[in-house]
């Protein structure tokens, strides 16, 4: 039987590299994304539709007549929706704008969103339980925490995991076959890239088809493309990621430091923009945030 994980697969850079590590470590996944609100729901579109890419990777034997899937995710949304407009953030359906800026800024406590990881983690844990014991074999929680997770989001502090998971611990039995795989625990975003780069090449997968079913803004835009009413492609359009949003200055810091650009397309106000125009205001927030 293979390893089992649970993985909480938001759609974002590090838990899409950390759906691609465990495949490439020989896990079988089950990914679990969650629907709460959020005004970035361009992210659950973007975990399906990279699921759907990965899952459509398979190898046909003409001879034998046999179709075989090197590697399968099930997948899930769970929506938990309703409690949208009950929490205060700026992450949110009401919220208030998303901030822009640097992602170490003070102004960037405005996007927590409150007990969303205690929330996602009971639902995962219970998962992962149930799949331990229908099993009757250890399974794995794997998260993309890593060293840049940052002290203005108290859920991903240690210390808050450790009382989070002995409160599961207490409150359930057989909850020793359910442990953690954090691979990226003393790496950045930069080094969950270079993850990427790798397992893609192992996989078979390419790199670029893998990240332009990300997301990582928090306040993507949708520009349409059809402005016609009454045109059966009225409304329809394409999503891009904004550059400003804290987020997604973190994410093209990262590819800016591996050295080839995002395939994930880029607008601001005045509609889509070039890489370049995205590299340069990203490293000018960086200059500035370090003087």
């Amino acid at each position: 039987m293979k390893k089992q994980a649970v993985l909480s697969l938001s759609g974002g850079m590090d838990s899409s590299t950390l759906l691609l590590h465990l495949l490439k470590e020989g896990f079988e996944v089950t990914a679990l994304s969650f629907d709460y609100g959020q005004k970035h729901r361009l992210e659950l579109e973007r975990a399906t539709e990279l699921v759907e890419y990965i899952n459509g990777q398979f190898i046909v034997d003409d001879e034998a007549k046999i179709v075989e899937y090197p590697f399968y995710v099930k997948h899930q949304i769970i929506k938990i929706d309703g409690l949208g407009q009950l929490l205060n953030s700026t992450l949110v359906e009401g919220g208030a704008d998303v901030p822009e800026g640097h992602y170490a800024e003070e102004n960037m406590k405005d996007t927590v969103v409150p007990n969303r990881n205690k929330i996602f983690s009971s639902i995962i844990q219970a998962v992962a339980l149930s799949i331990a014991d229908k099993n009757n074999a250890d399974c794995y929680i794997a998260m993309g925490i890593h060293a840049g997770d940052h002290s203005i989001y108290p859920d991903c502090r240690q210390e808050f995991r450790d009382a989070d998971f002995e409160a599961f611990k207490i409150g359930n039995w057989g909850s020793e076959k359910v442990k953690f795989y954090t691979p990226y625990l003393e790496g950045d975003k930069f080094s969950i890239l270079q993850d990427g780069e790798k397992c893609c090449k192992t996989l078979g997968l390419d790199f670029d088809e893998v990240y332009k079913r990300t997301n990582t803004s928090y306040k993507p835009i949708f520009i349409p493309e059809y402005h016609f009413p009454g045109s059966p492609n009225f409304g329809k359009g394409i999503w891009y990621s904004d550059y400003k949003s804290a987020s997604s200055v973190e994410r093209v810091e990262a590819f800016i430091k591996l050295g080839r650009p995002d395939p994930v397309p880029y607008a601001d106000e005045t509609g889509p923009v070039s890489w370049e125009t995205v590299r340069s205001h990203v490293e000018q927030v960086i200059l500035n945030h370090t003087k």
